[in-house]
Formats: C-alpha cells, structure tokens, sequence
C-alpha cells in the first residue's frame, strides 16, 4: 500500500465502525448532534474566521480569481448562514427507517421496502468551506458516516469547520469519526478514495468539470454526479411575453456561476417577440452568442460556433438559436444537453406536457427559472450536488437520496412449497 492508501483506509476503518452506531442512533441524537454541531460552529466563530483569513491570504497568494475568492471567503453572517443550514437539516424529517411501500402476499407474508443509510461516503468538493458542514450534516441526519475531501484552497477553513461539527456531535454521545475530513492536500489522496471499494461505499463530486471528469473516470467506487450543467429555456410560440422575458433574464443574470443558470435559450421561429427578448438579455449584462437569425434581430449579438452549443459558461454568456417548434426543441436538447434542467414558457398546456414528458433531464420545468435547480428551492434544505444519472438518485440530492432501502419480510410460519 501507498501511504495515500494507508491513510485513507485508516479513515475507512473508523468510517465503518463510527457508521455502524450512527446508523442505529434515534433521530433524536442525530438532531441533538446536529444542534451541538451548529452552537459549536458559533462558538468557535473567531477561529473559523481566523482559519478562513489565512485561506484567502494564500488564495489572493496563489491568484485565485475574484469569484473563487467570493466562493471561498467566510464572514460573521456567512457562518451564520452555515450554522443555519446544520441547525436546519436537524429539523427535517428524517428519512431512515420509513416505510417506502407495504404489501401482503395471498399466503401471508408481509412485504416492505425500508430507508436505510447508504453507509461510508466519501465526498470530494472544491472552494466552497460550506460544504463541509452541509455535507457533514447531511451524511450525519440520514445514518451516514462521511470523509470530507475538500480543496486545498480552502484546507484551513475546513479544518476549523470539521472540528467544531465534530465536537457537537461528540457532546451528542455519537462517534466523532462518522465525519472525518482528509487532512492532506495531495491530489493522491483522491485517488486513492475512488479505489477504495472495501472502505467507502459511494462517492459524491461536488465542483468543477475537470473535477468530476477526474472521479468519474478513475473511480472503482460508484460515483453520484452531474458533469456539466449545460440548461435550456425554450420560448414557444404560445409563451406570454412578460413571463418569457422575466423568465430568460433571471434564469440567465440572477447568479451566472450556478449550475442551475441557463446557458442555452431557445426561441419559436413564430415567437412574436424575440427582439424585445434579446434586448432585455443584452440591456441586462449578458453577451449573446446566436444563430443567423437571431443576429438579424440586434445588431449586438455574435455568431454562434458549433462549441458554444456544448458550452457551460458559467459567465454572462449566453448562446441562442431560433427553432421551428416544440420537437426541434427537443431535438437540440437532446443533442447537446447535460441532462440537468431544462424549461419550456408557453401558455399552450398540449406543448408543456409534450415538452415535460420528452425531455430527458433531472428536472424539467414549465414557466418558470431554470435558477430553481436547487435542494433548498426544492424543500429538501441543504443539498448535496445535484444528480444527472438514471440510477439511485437524480435531481438535488439531499437526505433522501443518501439512502436506499432493504426489503424486510414478515411471515407467520410459512414455508415455500
């Protein structure tokens, strides 16, 4: 073994055991742990903004941009905020142990599908100190134990984090290692959490595209993940003008850098306003890169190239094609989408249903913000990542989908002829 191997399958081990109590704790210590957690994090406040300091002190060191900076800074009402976010999670509905169907074979026998914990995730993340609690906290509200990877911008702030989460949960009477956080900065330990199948059941990338490339093609473990966050927002020809131009502004200029903003703006040939539209887009900040016929419709736009379609911007960029109908809206969604989030604006109930039964995406919305994409908007509180794939969990992944189910059989003595 390696010494990233050894270290990681040190923290594997006391995953396990710490995930074998948390597992069974009541939901009450769970909340109770979540509680501490939070006072901790409020305690501890001018250590964690003393670490976070000496985070953006190397950062502006290293030149990292002004918007990784913004992600990476913490002030008093951002703690706050994150105290918040743990306190929160204590009081959602906890998940384990529910009873997702019931039924009963005519010999007798009682069938149910349960909620249970998915065991050790690893979570691997980048900037944002944040995480570190959410995911903590999400991992520890659903039965969890959880290694914490984050990156090595950010080493101090989550370093201070981690501590002060763990000692609420240790005041809870509950293993401080059901969250254990990678305390190397070395790239190797990542590679060697996406190895360790015997250690750690599911991994969870959460930040940007060379990122989750990397997981997704190195890992032997099963990765839950969304790759790129390429959204649409279709105008049809039947969308009420004022709702298709609040729409398109706030799903595109409300927050740029989110995976949930749109990227891609798809306008009906017969659409009876898409100048005012553009302009509203233009006015607004964004560069607009389109089509032949939609650069005949303001003379501030670019031309589109075949790449901008594929494109994540994650900037006030946009890129905008006219179609003719719902289906060629389809059709390019489903050529160039990232399975993520995809919107139709119209008024006509016949093409919303098309377009919501047609589109292959996690989610699918009808008039409204593609900038909806997100586990708090959803309900869920805290999220996780958002999930792109077909199996387990897909859309905001929060406590619900950090677990799966056992079927648990009950019989009155009877035997299979």
């Amino acid at each position: 073994m390696t010494e990233h191997q050894h270290l990681v399958a040190d923290l594997g081990r006391k995953a396990r055991a710490a995930f074998a109590v948390v597992s069974q704790a009541s939901s009450a210590q769970k909340a109770e742990a979540l509680r501490l957690a939070a006072a901790r994090l409020r305690a501890n406040q001018q250590l964690i903004l003393d670490a976070n300091a000496a985070d953006m002190t190397a950062g502006r060191e290293r030149g990292l941009s002004d918007a990784m900076l913004d992600r990476l800074m913490i002030d008093a009402p951002r703690l706050e905020s994150i105290a918040a976010a743990v306190e929160k999670v204590s009081v959602l509905e906890d998940p384990v142990g529910q009873v997702i169907d019931r039924t009963e074979q005519p010999n007798g026998l009682v069938m149910e599908r349960i909620r249970v914990p998915l065991g050790v995730i690893g979570i691997v993340y980048e900037s944002r100190p944040n995480v570190t609690a959410d995911a903590a906290a999400l991992g520890l509200r659903s039965g969890n134990a959880v290694i914490l990877r984050g990156g090595s911008e950010a080493i101090s702030s989550n370093k201070a984090i981690h501590e002060a989460m763990q000692d609420g949960v240790i005041a809870a009477g509950l293993p401080g290692d059901a969250m254990q956080l990678v305390q190397t900065t070395d790239r190797q330990a990542v590679g060697a959490m996406l190895k360790a199948v015997e250690f750690i059941d599911i991994i969870i990338p959460r930040g940007g595209k060379s990122l989750v490339a990397r997981v997704q093609e190195e890992a032997r473990v099963p990765v839950l993940a969304h790759l790129d966050g390429i959204c649409h927002t279709y105008v049809d020809q039947a969308a009420d003008q004022d709702k298709a131009m609040v729409i398109a502004v706030n799903a595109k200029m409300r927050r740029t850098g989110i995976c949930g903003a749109m990227e891609t703006l798809l306008i009906d040939q017969d659409y009876p306003a898409p100048g005012p539209l553009l302009r509203a887009l233009i006015d607004a900040g964004c560069e607009v890169r389109g089509d032949d016929a939609v650069m005949e419709l303001d003379p501030r736009t670019v031309a589109a190239d075949a790449e901008d379609w594929n494109t994540e911007y994650l900037a006030p960029i946009l890129s905008v094609r006219m179609v003719d109908g719902v289906e060629e809206a389809l059709d390019h969604i489903a050529v160039h989408g990232s399975h993520h989030t995809d919107v139709i604006v119209t008024e006509d109930d016949a093409a919303a249903q098309r377009f919501i039964r047609a589109a292959d995406s996690a989610i699918v919305m009808h008039n409204t913000s593609s900038q909806f994409a997100d586990g708090g908007e959803f309900g869920l509180g805290a999220e996780i990542g958002i999930s792109t794939g077909r199996l387990h969990a897909r859309g905001p992944v929060a406590l619900e989908g950090l677990t799966t189910y056992k079927w648990v059989v009950r019989g009155t003595g009877q035997v299979r002829p």
